[in-house]
């Protein structure tokens, strides 16, 4: 198995002029071939781990499949490094007969890198999906307390983050606040995916009720993530996109961006949101 972490040196330089060196942990960073069903379907940059998570997110996040029935089987395939030892890169997915395969139009023609979910889309078209899950119609009520504490309750979990502090990390919440999943990767798309296929895997989907807290911004493919997996609310430390929040809009979905601690901004959908009576004066 790929490692998540490496070991590596390191020099440090100081401004007042002293130097050293020292050993440093890496976060890994390796690539997975995904095969459907022998043929290969892309490549895409990750952290080692989870990896039949990743894969299994991966494609309810192209709108292949959408429930764990689809799903045959995850494995392994055979694939060396220079030594002649196992890499664990290549997963190959069995999937039920009668599930429909990507087409040409959205086949990954080129690597997908760990900063970008949709980077190697055939074509634009193909970026925006249809989902099988109406969040629109959940009506989940979240106290805005409960919403203001899961940043710190996910950086608690981040132990990759602690060695490296070079990953991102996604966190599903219960709607009573209990975390549910916690995945980390040097892609923020890679760590919701690997929360999505958990969630597929387990036969949670639709999430319906759950809060999906990440670590960076709120972009429009992990928006596109959440809509596909019936998940009601997005949560990002940091800013949305304009499209992110168009889409948001679109699906019903409550979006929320700068979460940390003391405020937050809701950019889509705030009536799930159960703010506390100001105080009197």
């Amino acid at each position: 198995m790929g490692r998540v972490t490496q070991r590596g040196r390191v020099t440090r330089f100081r401004l007042d002029g002293h130097t050293g060196t020292r050993e440093d942990v890496l976060a890994g960073e390796e690539p997975l071939e995904i095969r459907l069903n022998g043929t290969s379907f892309t490549v895409t940059m990750r952290t080692p781990g989870d990896d039949f998570d990743l894969v299994a997110g991966f494609l309810v996040s192209e709108g292949v499949i959408w429930e764990p029935g689809q799903l045959i089987s995850l494995r392994y395939c055979a694939g060396v490094d220079e030594e002649g030892k196992q890499t664990f890169n290549v997963v190959d997915v069995q999937l039920r007969p009668g599930t429909a395969l990507p087409d040409t139009g959205m086949e990954r023609h080129v690597y997908t890198s760990s900063s970008c979910g949709i980077c190697g889309t055939a074509s634009i078209e193909a970026v925006r999906k249809s989902s099988h899950f109406d969040a629109a119609g959940d009506n989940v009520r979240l106290p805005l307390q409960m919403l203001a504490e899961l940043p710190d309750r996910l950086r608690e979990g981040q132990k990759v983050f602690d060695r490296t502090g070079g990953v991102h990390a996604a966190g599903l919440f219960s709607a009573e606040g209990e975390l549910l999943c916690l995945r980390e990767d040097v892609g923020r798309h890679n760590a919701v995916d690997k929360v999505v296929g958990w969630a597929l895997r387990a036969g949670m989907l639709p999430l319906r009720g759950a809060v999906l807290q990440v670590s960076g911004r709120a972009s429009f493919e992990l928006v596109q993530k959440a809509q596909l997996a019936g998940i009601p609310v997005l949560a990002a430390v940091s800013a949305p996109s304009a499209l992110s929040v168009e889409l948001a809009k679109d699906a019903g979905m409550t979006l929320i961006g700068f979460s940390r601690g003391s405020s937050l901004n809701c950019y889509s959908a705030p009536e799930r949101i159960v703010a506390p009576v100001p105080a009197a004066l």
